[in-house]
């Protein structure tokens, strides 16, 4: 793919985080979906998938490489996330367990849980025009005629969108389980690799937790995350995540707080790890706690029965009794019907 003329390395166009949907006009709205954004890229015989970073994901996909090398189209470009479905929702676990060193374990799960891609835009088509700077609206046209090309195919997805504001908003009222929130684009913008462009909008959660531990700064005796739990079926407090949303001028007040409670059993059930490789601002350490404390985060998403990323803290809950915190908070909302069965009914055979 060397003479492609988008290269490999192009990064996919970004949305900037927002707390409301536009709702001037000249948008068009898109499901954001809880999946792997990918950029599927093909030249004749030769298919490459790329991730945001611009990391190959072809061998951890190979059933969606050789999906795309039987296409009747054999040259495109097209943007979209991969996802995996489980029980007619979207797993982001499955996902996680592709990113395996084994090939032999790579193939075996492709064939268990096929992935699909859910596509949302056409930076090249096959009849050689780089679509790059054109306004959504022709790149959208342009998807929609490659999809009219291939025909049904049970590893693709055309993404739906609306241009109506209201309807927007009720995607995200409704946004759970496959949804991450909903993304809104210029009718009239360009295809900006890398950039910023868009507009996202999460649905945020919220879930009350008992504060089972925490961690001191690295280099102070002040607190630097609380370590977050709830209770399981068997009535043991289970690690689910941690906030580090303190402030500079509560840590020396709340840090005698949280000491005044030391020597409590902490995590009865599963117990935190080591932070993140990628963490350099705390330590291993962590300090259990008896089990008094109640706080209230948002949150985006759970992976495993854990938060999957740092949560904020909403607000202390002194009313709340720990033992109301449990599991039955994160159940996932169903996925509006209309998406569900725009996107995940299987083309019959």
């Amino acid at each position: 793919m060397a003479t492609f003329p988008i290269p490999l390395d192009t990064p996919p166009m970004e949305a900037k985080a927002r707390d409301e949907l536009p709702t001037d006009a000249g948008w068009q709205f898109e499901p954001k979906w809880d999946g792997f954004r990918c950029l599927a890229f093909r030249d004749g015989a030769d298919v490459d998938l790329r991730a945001k970073s611009g990391k190959p994901l072809g061998r951890y996909f190979p059933e969606m490489v050789a999906a795309l090398a039987a296409l009747p189209v054999e040259r495109f470009v097209l943007d979209g996330e991969l996802a995996i479905l489980v029980g007619g929702a979207i797993s982001f676990d499955s996902l996680q367990m592709r990113l395996h060193p084994a090939e032999s374990r790579i193939r075996k799960l492709a064939a268990q849980t096929p992935s699909i891609l859910i596509l949302f835009d056409c930076l090249y088509d096959a009849a050689g025009e780089v679509r790059i700077s054109q306004p959504l609206t022709e790149r959208r046209a342009a998807l929609e005629r490659f999809f009219e090309e291939v025909g049904p195919q049970p590893s693709l997805r055309l993404t739906p969108y609306t241009r109506d504001p209201a309807e927007a908003r009720e995607w995200l009222d409704r946004a759970g389980g496959a949804l991450d929130g909903v993304v809104a684009k210029r009718l009239g913008g360009p295809y900006v690799p890398g950039e910023r462009a868009m507009v996202k909008v999460k649905r945020l959660r919220s879930a009350d937790c008992v504060v089972g531990g925490f961690r001191y700064e690295k280099h102070s005796k002040l607190v630097a995350s609380l370590l977050l739990g709830l209770f399981n079926d068997q009535g043991q407090l289970d690690h689910v995540g941690f906030t580090a949303t303190i402030t500079n001028a509560e840590r020396p007040e709340l840090t005698k707080k949280l000491e005044a409670l030391t020597g409590g059993p902490g995590f009865t059930g599963k117990a935190p790890g080591g932070p993140s490789r990628w963490t350099t601002d705390r330590t291993a350490e962590w300090t259990p706690l008896k089990p008094e404390l109640v706080v209230e985060v948002r949150y985006d998403h759970v992976t495993g029965d854990r938060f999957r990323h740092g949560t904020k803290l909403l607000r202390w809950r002194p009313d709340k009794a720990p033992r109301q915190c449990a599991f039955e908070q994160l159940q996932p909302e169903a996925s509006p019907a209309l998406l569900a069965s725009e996107i995940f009914a299987q083309d019959e055979a």
